[in-house]
């Protein structure tokens, strides 16, 4: 699919917000490899994407906080991580469609980007970000609490096991302490990629994981850490 495919008013329609600035959408929407690949100077949603996760954030820690005031931080945090992980965007663009609008390279449409989370949750936050420079953050706030469960409390975090906030929380106990995240290696197609990433504490390596993202790599790495110092997870 090219821009020129890209039905931009049927998906406003989906997402409920009507953009003044088009590009900006078409921006959020384009792919790296569709960028690399276009004869034109393209840009791909990778900015936006950046932009979108520190919105997404804010977004939900502010709905959490004002929801929620009788539960802890520990609580609040589990719960926001939850919600923005990689398995709850991709869970949440299902819902407009998202995967049908990505413009993507050869490679990546041939090879099922459309339905690869990493990519998918990438572009929910671009397009965030998109709602966010084009309408300001209450129009961000309205599109992203949308997909907010209605039913959701401090229980829902346990759904989606965030290995890195429990792990974080560990650590946290003894200030002098840190924990760092290194990649190690990156192997394979740009349509499918294995990442290889160690868990460091106190430059100790404590695990290790391996993933088609970064996010997905982490997780697994913190993962292993927990049941190497015996937690339940």
């Amino acid at each position: 699919m090219t821009e020129n495919d890209l039905n931009i008013e049927e998906f406003e329609g989906k997402i409920g917000y009507t953009f003044k600035n088009k590009k900006l959408l078409t921006e959020a929407l384009s792919h790296s490899s569709y960028a690399n690949e276009s004869k034109r100077s393209k840009n791909s949603n990778e900015r936006l994407e950046f932009l979108g996760d520190s919105v997404l954030s804010i977004v939900i820690s502010e709905h959490l906080f004002k929801h929620f005031k009788h539960l802890p931080e520990g609580d609040l945090t589990k719960i926001r991580a939850s919600l923005v992980c990689e398995k709850a965007l991709f869970e949440f663009s299902k819902q407009i469609d998202l995967g049908s609008y990505i413009l993507l390279g050869k490679g990546e449409e041939n090879t099922g980007g459309r339905n690869r989370p990493s990519i998918v949750s990438d572009a929910f936050e671009a397009v965030i970000a998109a709602v966010f420079l084009d309408g300001g953050m209450e129009s961000a706030k309205e599109y992203v609490l949308g997909f907010i469960p209605r039913d959701l409390d401090k229980n829902s975090a346990a759904n989606l096991h965030d290995y890195k906030t429990i792990l974080q929380e560990i650590i946290q106990r003894n200030p002098e302490e840190s924990v760092e995240y290194v990649l190690r290696s990156e192997s394979g197609p740009d349509h499918d990629r294995v990442f290889v990433i160690e868990v460091c504490l106190n430059n100790n390596v404590i695990g290790h994981g391996e993933g088609h993202s970064k996010k997905q790599a982490e997780q697994q790495a913190a993962k292993e850490a927990l049941e190497l110092m015996g937690c339940k997870v």
